[in-house]
């Protein structure tokens, strides 16, 4: 985690540039306004990192109830936290972390509710993948359910029937603890989300040979499935399942081309003259979309190139680092798409709060000519990387 002191000097250029201005008598006054103020936010930092550690602690013995209370207290230390030093890592390390042991927590519930009921084991191990944000560790403020249940195979119609109800029950239980429905279905109470490990590999190759009815919606759910990550069960038949899937969407190659056909025809805002666009009229005049027209085509693009290149990383930065690594990116390059990752999260988190706290409708719509003129400028910035990102992706995959 980024500490106060390198939050209170990361601005270094301007506290000299605060200092040519001031007289010689005045520095040390000044010197010691700043040091009491570093002082203050490492006082809060520690304070905030206690109180966290003890709710996570607390977790172990919560029940259903007392989980959802917990998640609203550790959501607010974490927009607290955010509000004093912008650590975009620290937020997404930190929610990742203790919705995991939420999530963990939840499963031990349901596991106790079930052999209360009398519900019989089936004898095949299980394990709980997650995807989108939390798959990426990149959890933010607001979250919603994005996991799916593999069990092993051998279980027949009854393992069938008991992950049906084990999975209902899960995904009532992790809204009562504060995590949304997805409004996409993607949950393992549907049941496209959840199987044993031959169902899946039957569903999954119905997918890459095209053997589906809607390929829109199934390509997609290709796509989410790239940023799968074990969270809890049974590790081993995890990793079998997302080894699975990453080699499936490499040996079939119309299908990865088909993503990323997808992915450089996702819009930007981006107007005439590389200004940003921004919508001309209605409820969202003056406004654009952050999500899907900024934020969404960089993880969507990174995940790409990062699929291509066999790269096992989740993380949009992670894949961003291991692609400078192995050739894909100049280090300028990896340094500039890093920061849009930033830049652009860093806004999508402000929008968040925002909507939290009641001042904004909803935590996707932003209005750059709001911004100081600087932060305007880094998300224009960032906008042209990755049109230039979008660029190689097109050319790489020859995409006519």
């Amino acid at each position: 985690m980024r500490s106060s002191s390198n939050h209170a000097t990361s601005n270094v250029t301007d506290l000299k540039e605060i200092t040519r201005y001031c007289s010689a008598e005045d520095i040390p006054s000044l010197l010691k306004l700043i040091n009491s103020a570093i002082s203050s936010d490492q006082l809060q930092l520690s304070a905030w990192n206690n109180e966290q550690s003890a709710l996570i602690k607390s977790i172990q013995q919560a029940d259903g109830s007392e989980l959802k209370e917990i998640h609203d207290e550790l959501n607010r230390i974490e927009m607290d936290r955010f509000l004093l030093n912008y650590s975009v890592t620290t937020l997404h390390r930190s929610c990742t972390h203790y919705r995991d042991a939420l999530s963990l927590r939840a499963l031990e519930i349901v596991n106790k509710e079930m052999e209360s009921s009398g519900l019989p084991k089936p004898g095949v191990p299980y394990a709980l993948i997650s995807m989108g944000s939390d798959g990426r560790k990149e959890q933010t403020l607001i979250t919603d359910q994005d996991n799916l249940i593999v069990y092993g195979d051998d279980g027949g119609e009854e393992a069938d029937s008991y992950f049906q109800e084990f999975a209902s029950r899960l995904v009532d239980k992790l809204e009562q603890a504060g995590f949304q429905r997805c409004t996409g279905g993607i949950m393992p109470i549907n049941l496209s989300w959840r199987g044993s490990f031959s169902q899946w590999r039957k569903r999954l190759l119905s997918i890459v040979r095209y053997e589906v009815e809607d390929l829109g919606k199934n390509m997609m759910d290709l796509i989410v499935l790239s940023d799968a990550r074990y969270v809890a069960g049974d590790q081993s038949l995890a990793e079998r399942l997302i080894a699975m899937i990453r080699d499936m969407e490499k040996d079939y190659f119309q299908v990865l081309w088909g993503m990323a056909k997808t992915a450089t025809e996702m819009q930007l805002a981006l107007g005439f003259l590389k200004r940003i666009w921004t919508e001309g009229s209605g409820e969202h005049k003056g406004e654009f979309n952050l999500k899907l027209l900024a934020w969404a085509p960089l993880v969507m693009n990174v995940r790409i190139l990062a699929i291509n290149q066999s790269i096992p990383a989740t993380s949009t930065i992670e894949r961003i680092s291991f692609l400078q690594t192995e050739g894909s990116f100049s280090a300028h390059f990896a340094n500039d798409l890093t920061n849009a990752y930033h830049v652009l999260t860093k806004h999508r988190i402000l929008l968040q709060i925002k909507n939290i706290k009641g001042i904004q409708r909803d935590s996707y719509y932003i209005n750059p000519y709001q911004l100081p003129a600087e932060e305007r400028e880094q998300i224009r910035h960032a906008l042209i990387k990755i049109e230039e990102l979008q660029k190689i992706i097109h050319a790489n995959f020859h995409i006519v």
